[in-house]
């Protein structure tokens, strides 16, 4: 019987017709099984071999089946163990399961028994493998690796997602639409010790104000109209991990004293509900408006803004780290499945570059998934872009011949025209700032005010 892959057993017992019978019964269910007569012996095989089950005696010589049992759960603790006696008592039942035994029969016991058990213990045993390797996937997805960018400002944004991730404090991620702002959020979670915990978001600006409040906390059964059961909010199955609330500066004002409360008293009522929830939730929170100036108007309240403030990061727009583009382009092709060597035509790098990205990212990615799915299996060419990308200096000419699907900030948009003809009017002067508001048409004083206001700081350059 073909053997190769199939699960790995050891049986460890000092009466020899025991060993046989389950090696003999065992290994014509197509296990590879190997065999020792006490404890210590089972620790020499295990030295030189990987088991993934083991079915042991509990009194032996020398060794105790318990004794094995303790060794085998510091050693190898992804190997399940099936303990076996014929002087049963409740007391070393209990001891077995809590020492983490899998399971505990007694002798004599049936050939279909056995079985069973075996086979139970074996796909427990590999669905706990399964699950490890998901969550380890998921920490890989969401690692630093999986945040594409060499740039300075992205190797900032590394260095204080692993701060952040250390600590408990509440993280507020600020960034314009399409930056990548949840898969930092994953980042910080999937780095925490809370990785082996849910992270659960929520876009605040997409439940309706009504269902808010039933979606964050639950609800009891009869609370409203349409509550046929009782339902577990966000902040319940996030309990122990993440909650990241996406949009936060579209929280209605009535949820934002709700919130308020659950980060105050960590815990909170179901709609509906008598009884307080106590709750250990991180709060992640990302926003691509300003909420200081929320604050200021009154639309956002100011004690809420600081319990999530506590850390921020700031996410650059793509239009800022335009050499990190040709990694993010190379990245998207390996996600859709292009080529490996799949060529970039010179002139249609230079639009990509040039462009001014309101969209960011994820705009890039739906650029690439199109280059993928209408250009040249081997190459990217101007052809195959968008038509607002086809001819010179997009950015300077502002051409937008179609609103994205994502939609657009157009004053994210408009600023990033007005910063880019700066850059290039600068470039343009020797970076001489008197010369450029001349070329422009404007006031030095004008000139000075718009290059503070974008952080441009020209260098080598005399007044004049």
């Amino acid at each position: 019987m073909k053997q190769e892959g199939q699960p790995r057993i050891l049986i460890v017992d000092d009466e020899e017709s025991m060993r046989e019978f389950l090696s003999i019964m065992l290994h014509s269910d197509g296990y590879r099984v190997d065999a020792v007569g006490d404890g210590q012996q089972a620790v020499e095989r295990l030295r030189s071999c990987a088991y993934d089950l083991i079915i042991s005696d509990i009194k032996m010589p020398r060794m105790t089946g318990f004794e094995l049992l303790a060794h085998v759960r510091q050693r190898f603790p992804e190997t399940a163990m099936i303990m076996i006696t014929a002087f049963s008592t409740t007391e070393e039942a209990v001891e077995a399961m809590k020492n983490g035994a899998y399971d505990y029969i007694i002798k004599p016991f049936k050939n279909d028994e056995i079985r069973l058990v075996v086979q139970n213990a074996l796909e427990r045993r590999s669905l706990r493998r399964e699950n490890q390797e998901l969550k380890k996937e998921l920490g890989k997805r969401y690692s630093f690796g999986s945040l594409i960018g060499k740039s300075k400002a992205m190797q900032e944004v590394y260095t204080l997602i692993e701060k952040v991730a250390a600590s408990k404090a509440n993280v507020m991620i600020f960034g314009e639409s399409g930056t990548g702002k949840e898969l930092v959020a994953r980042a910080i979670h999937y780095n925490s010790d809370r990785r082996d915990k849910p992270i659960v978001p929520i876009n605040c600006g997409a439940i309706p104000e009504n269902l808010l409040e039933s979606e964050l906390f639950g609800h009891e059964k009869g609370s409203f109209t349409g509550a046929v059961q009782q339902k577990a909010g966000l902040f319940e199955v996030a309990n122990g991990g993440t909650l990241f609330l996406d949009e936060i500066g579209e929280l209605p004002p009535l949820m934002q004293v709700k919130l308020l409360r659950v980060l105050q008293e960590r815990e909170f009522r179901r709609v509906g509900g008598t009884k307080d929830i106590k709750v250990d939730v991180r709060v992640v929170t990302a926003t691509n408006k300003d909420l200081a100036e929320a604050v200021a108007k009154g639309t956002f309240r100011e004690d809420l803004y600081y319990r999530l403030n506590v850390i921020c990061l700031t996410l650059p727009p793509l239009r800022d780290r335009r050499g990190d583009i040709p990694l993010l382009i190379e990245h998207f092709f390996k996600k859709l499945g292009a080529p490996k060597e799949i060529k970039i035509e010179e002139k249609a790098l230079r639009r990509l570059l040039d462009y001014h990205w309101p969209g960011n990212i994820r705009e890039l990615e739906n650029i690439i998934e199109r280059c993928v799915v209408l250009g040249p299996a081997e190459e990217l060419t101007v052809d195959c872009l968008p038509a607002h990308l086809r001819y010179d200096s997009p950015v300077v000419s502002g051409a937008l011949t179609q609103i994205p699907d994502a939609g657009l900030d157009l004053d994210a948009y408009l600023g990033g025209i007005e910063k880019d003809i700066l850059l290039r009017t600068l470039e343009k002067t020797g970076g001489v700032r008197k010369k450029a508001a001349e070329l422009l048409g404007i006031t030095f004083r004008s000139i000075r005010y718009r290059l503070a206001k974008y952080g441009i700081e020209p260098e080598g350059e005399e007044e004049g």
